[in-house]
């Protein structure tokens, strides 16, 4: 134990001296004994005063930080249901104020029944009748034909007392067969599955929205289940969640949860809100998912590509030292083709590219396409859902989209604006009739050349026919050098110079 010892005499006053530390900033305080100082007294009342209003200053700061750390998060419900919020356990709460989606919060014991089409919730009911709520869970409630296609779940009361009523068949099914001690989301993927466009805005995003909170301790039970789905987004699945996704019609087991969110939140196309997220996670923090789930497939890729690039240095580094730009092209076939795509690729070798044709189809890895996106520069297609794959594109890179006459709004509503919330360099290049191959099938006078508004004012089904399944592309090659020089140009001076000791040989 510490004795501490009178070191002034009774009587004797105190003299107090403060003096700084040469370049340390920091001050020396000596008492000693001897006359008293009203000099010393003052600086002892400073730094008493300076000293809380450091601690003034620290605990406000804190306070602060802990505040901005905090911002963002509560109860998800206040997020992905908003009318749900604070809904008590025993409770069914469907919000069905989206434009996009209805959601429906259930907590409690909630067990599947899948040859009723039915998740029930055990609770108690005291003798009063509980209304069935009734859900498609697929995120576009507003298209009514798409609707029509997509299994509807029954969210059902039942009494925990009185199960002896249940019917012999649902009663053997109530009893649990997989117990998890975490909650459910359900959701389809029916609809306009198969469309790259629709898997990512109508399922794999609003999934991310509605379930990256859980930080993975989610089951996911899949509606209208495909095992294709699941081998193609299996990657990115692992990453939101730790177990094995659950097909709601095929699994005839009873799967019981803690609490369930059936159906799924989505913000907008392609994007993540982030004033909408808990966290305030943005479209950036979905793109991390997506990097992660694809770098264990594409390490080995990157290996093949770098082991094949050694014996093309020559190719890929001007004669100046300088990294040429990665350019790729997203080849159509059928409908919305470049006709004279040989001729891009020319043109963008000239310009300064080292280009890539892409021709991607519902068979291609994802993962391949992801790598051969991620690592270029310049990203260019004509409209369509291909456009999709803007999102393997890293932020601050080009993505020029070439939009035929009669989509201007589709290209920027799906395409332009989702991109640029991505930080993408966003080029749009809208062609000129003559470009469209409709120009030389309905001449200029035409009003599908002269006013596409008044078709696709008629609804998408004449957009479609006449202006995207119809209509191919012929660019003006001199027109189009100017955004393809932009772009040659943005890139360099974002990746900037890189010496290279290989001198490519010329003598040849």
């Amino acid at each position: 134990m510490v004795q501490y010892k009178r070191l002034i005499k009774k009587g004797e006053k105190l003299r107090l001296s403060v003096k700084e530390e040469g370049g340390s900033g920091a001050s020396v305080v000596t008492v000693s004994g001897g006359g008293y100082s009203k000099t010393a007294k003052q600086k002892i009342l400073l730094i008493i005063f300076l000293s809380l209003l450091s601690c003034c200053y620290i605990f406000i700061f804190s306070s602060f930080s802990l505040l901005d750390a905090f911002k963002g998060f509560g109860p998800y419900e206040l997020f992905i249901a908003p009318l749900c919020s604070g809904t008590s356990n025993g409770t069914i709460c469907c919000d069905r104020t989206g434009f996009r989606s209805d959601v429906c919060i259930m907590k409690g014991d909630v067990r599947t029944h899948s040859a009723s089409s039915s998740v029930f919730l055990f609770t108690s009911l005291n003798n009063k009748t509980k209304i069935t709520n009734k859900i498609k869970p697929y995120t576009r409630k507003w298209e009514t034909s798409v609707m029509q296609t997509v299994q509807q779940l029954n969210l059902v009361y039942r009494d925990e007392k009185n199960n002896s009523k249940v019917s012999v068949d649902e009663h053997n099914n109530n009893i649990c067969d997989v117990f998890y001690n975490v909650p459910a989301v359900f959701f389809s993927t029916g609809g306009y599955t198969g469309n790259v466009y629709h898997e990512f805005n109508d399922g794999i995003i609003p999934l991310f929205i509605t379930s990256h909170h859980f930080n993975k301790k989610v089951v996911f039970v899949i509606v209208e289940y495909h095992s294709w789905w699941v081998m193609k987004y299996g990657d990115i699945v692992s990453l939101l969640s730790d177990y094995p996704p659950v097909d709601f019609n095929g699994d005839k087991r009873t799967h019981c949860f803690k609490e369930a969110i059936v159906g799924l939140k989505i913000h907008d196309e392609l994007t993540v809100d982030s004033s909408l997220m808990l966290g305030n996670k943005t479209i950036l923090d979905f793109r991390n998912v997506l990097d992660q789930a694809y770098w264990p497939r594409i390490r080995g890729l990157i290996q093949e590509e770098e082991l094949e690039a050694a014996n093309k240095t020559a190719k890929r580094v001007q004669e100046d030292g300088f990294k040429k730009p990665k350019l790729v092209i997203l080849s159509r076939n059928e409908s919305r083709e470049i006709l004279n795509e040989s001729l891009l690729v020319a043109l963008a070798e000239e310009i300064g590219f080292i280009v890539y044709v892409l021709r991607p189809d519902k068979t291609t890895e994802l993962a391949k396409i992801y790598k051969c996106l991620n690592s270029s520069d310049v990203m260019i297609g004509v409209h369509g859902a291909a456009m999709t794959h803007f999102l393997f594109m890293k932020p601050k890179t080009v993505f020029i989209q070439i939009i035929p006459i009669g989509t201007e709004w589709a290209a920027e509503t799906y395409y332009g604006k989702p991109a640029k919330k991505m930080r993408l360099k966003y080029i749009g290049y809208k062609i000129k009739p003559k470009e469209s191959s409709l120009y030389d099938e309905y001449g200029k006078d035409d009003p599908i050349i002269r006013d596409p508004k008044s078709f696709t004012q008629k609804g998408w089904d004449y957009t479609k026919k006449i202006y995207l399944e119809r209509q191919n592309v012929k660019l003006d090659l001199k027109r189009f050098r100017k955004p393809l020089s932009r772009a040659y140009d943005f890139s360099m001076k974002r990746i900037g110079p890189v010496y290279s000791s290989h001198k490519p040989d010329v003598t040849n």
